[in-house]
């Protein structure tokens, strides 16, 4: 284990997200250091959870990014018209 300095000791103690960020002055590399508890809440997945996507999450996520870039806009409907799955009804077949 490698024991920090006094200068990043204080930088934890003074940080109010729990974390610091850290910058490699030769490789410009990013780092954070965060407290032991807050990474194992990390791992147990209160914070993160890295198991795929349901179904229902992939899709919620897709009508998320349609509405965030104006699918909903009322000029977008002609497309609709142009769908060539819709019957001469507007249904979809």
């Amino acid at each position: 284990m490698i024991t920090i300095s006094e200068e990043l000791r204080q930088a934890v103690k003074d940080s109010k997200d729990n974390f610091v960020r850290l910058v490699d002055p030769e490789t410009k590399a990013e780092y954070v250091v965060l407290s032991a508890e807050t990474f194992a809440q990390m791992q147990e997945g209160l914070f993160y959870d890295d198991s795929p996507l349901t179904e229902e999450e992939r899709s919620a996520l897709l009508v998320e990014l349609g509405l965030s870039i104006g699918w909903d806009d009322p000029e977008m409907d002609v497309y609709n018209e142009l769908d060539p799955r819709r019957d001469s009804e507007g249904s979809t077949r």
